[in-house]
């Protein structure tokens, strides 16, 4: 991965994604999930690891060593993905996303029989700076699902907000479900590191409501 002139500060905040080259699938299986969102928790720390050695039960109480970035919410899409984070290092993000994209880039193409680049180029990413755009960030990144129910969605409205927050509930490839159910997957995240927007999951829905009915307006 080739080096970014982008500085990545300690106690910032960064909107990070990237997508199939091509805007190819990146995520056809179930399987292929779950391995990326294995690699988001093991990725994220100096301690070495090996996969095979690890199973389900046992993956997300892996020791990781020093964390190398605080997640705040990610969400997986079929040809792309979205991650909300803040460095806890210098080189934290780089060496995280180095960990995380070689890692599923690997996988990726011996499952599936393939060679070449999997990701279109380096991850994109975008400063926080304002505090008002990252608790959007927030519902941005966990509405991103609506588009597998309705792709106009933001131009035309949801029709039935309520169902489309049904939805979400229904999509296991999200750090919402975090805040809906006891999962595992919730060692991925330290909301300790992030401004607490949201007193319970009650609220956390009440503003996705208004985000759906206000696009629908």
């Amino acid at each position: 991965m080739p080096i970014r002139k982008v500085s990545f500060a300690v106690g910032e905040y960064y909107h990070l994604y990237n997508r199939g080259n091509s805007r190819q699938t990146i995520f056809y299986t179930p399987q292929d999930y779950a391995r990326f969102i294995a690699l988001l928790y093991l990725a994220n720390g100096t301690k070495a690891f090996e996969l095979r050695d690890l199973d389900s039960e046992t993956l997300f109480g892996f020791e990781r060593g020093e964390l190398l970035v605080a997640i705040g919410a990610y969400c997986l899409m079929p040809n792309h993905f979205h991650i909300l984070l803040t460095p806890l290092s210098d080189n934290g993000v780089t060496n995280f996303m180095l960990k995380l994209s070689t890692g599923y880039s690997m996988y990726f193409n011996k499952k599936h029989h393939r060679t070449g680049t999997l990701f279109e180029g380096r991850f994109k990413s975008e400063y926080v700076g304002e505090d008002r755009y990252l608790k959007y960030l927030f519902s941005y990144i966990q509405l991103n699902p609506i588009k597998l129910l309705q792709s106009d969605w933001r131009e035309r409205g949801i029709q039935n907000p309520s169902e489309a927050l049904q939805y979400l509930n229904q999509y296991p490839h999200s750090s919402y479900l975090d805040g809906v159910e006891e999962r595992s997957e919730r060692a991925i995240l330290s909301p300790g590191a992030f401004p607490s927007y949201f007193s319970s999951q009650r609220a956390t829905d009440t503003e996705l409501l208004e985000w759906l009915t206000y696009q629908a307006r």
